[in-house]
């Protein structure tokens, strides 16, 4: 579903991401571990299309199309969503408006609010006011009436409590389809993380560590999880998988 080929990015001027390659296949849930600053949320911002982020090597595919110079709407309008790990409060534009622009249709907010426990919340402007929690829900909640094939989930479980964090993985995991057998899967996810909290919640197939704007190591989530709690981030420079 989404083919990254020697991917660098820069930033105003400064080189974040160096040469980096990925392929999610469709249905599958990939989590992308590292340290604060590695670059993990500008290879988002890069997929997802934002103008400050300028690809100065390497192309990226979506379902075999180039999509490297395409604009952020025309990426969502092909199944691209993304979860935002600090979104913005916008003010004059209610939630219930934003799940309806997002889902094109009027008739399904309430039903799609009820599963997020946001139905309180339908006729307040969007995040305003809003705990961590309440935040991270309503961005699962636009994902899910935009109903995207792809999506980006930017440290999902930080500044979230034990409740929501609990709500949002299951939330989560309807969206990727974890009830359906794995060749059943239509949605495929990728998920950042520098704590790994959310695999307590979330299933991930494969997963892999970023420092400095590079893919270190490559494995199985969890294996991989591990090894950080273990020996923390300073040694995976050093892994040799």
């Amino acid at each position: 579903m989404l083919k990254i080929e020697n991917l660098s990015v820069e930033i105003e001027g400064r080189r974040i991401l160096h040469k980096v390659n990925l392929h999610i296949k469709e249905g599958e849930t990939f989590v992308l571990f590292g340290p604060n600053g590695s670059g993990k949320t500008t290879l988002l911002m890069t997929i997802m299309g934002f103008g400050n982020y300028r690809v100065t090597e390497g192309k990226i595919f979506f379902r075999g199309e180039d999509i490297t110079a395409l604009p952020v709407d025309e990426r969502a309008r092909r199944g691209i969503g993304m979860l935002f790990q600090r979104p913005p409060t916008i003010k004059g534009v209610t939630l219930r408006q934003m799940v309806e622009v997002c889902s094109g249709k009027k008739n399904d907010t309430e039903e799609l609010a009820g599963q997020l426990r946001l139905n309180d919340f339908l006729d307040r402007d969007v995040n305003h006011g809003f705990s961590g929690g309440e935040i991270k829900r309503s961005e699962l909640l636009q994902l899910k009436a935009q109903g995207a094939d792809f999506l980006l989930l930017d440290e999902p479980e930080s500044g979230v409590d034990l409740e929501n964090i609990c709500l949002m993985g299951g939330a989560i995991n309807a969206l990727l389809q974890k009830d359906r057998h794995h060749e059943k899967r239509t949605t495929s996810g990728l998920i950042i993380t520098h704590t790994g909290y959310i695999l307590d919640y979330v299933e991930a197939d494969r997963g892999c560590v970023m420092i400095k704007g590079k893919f270190i190591c490559r494995g199985n989530a969890r294996e991989l999880l591990k090894d950080i709690h273990k020996t923390g981030y300073q040694e995976c420079a050093a892994c040799q998988r």
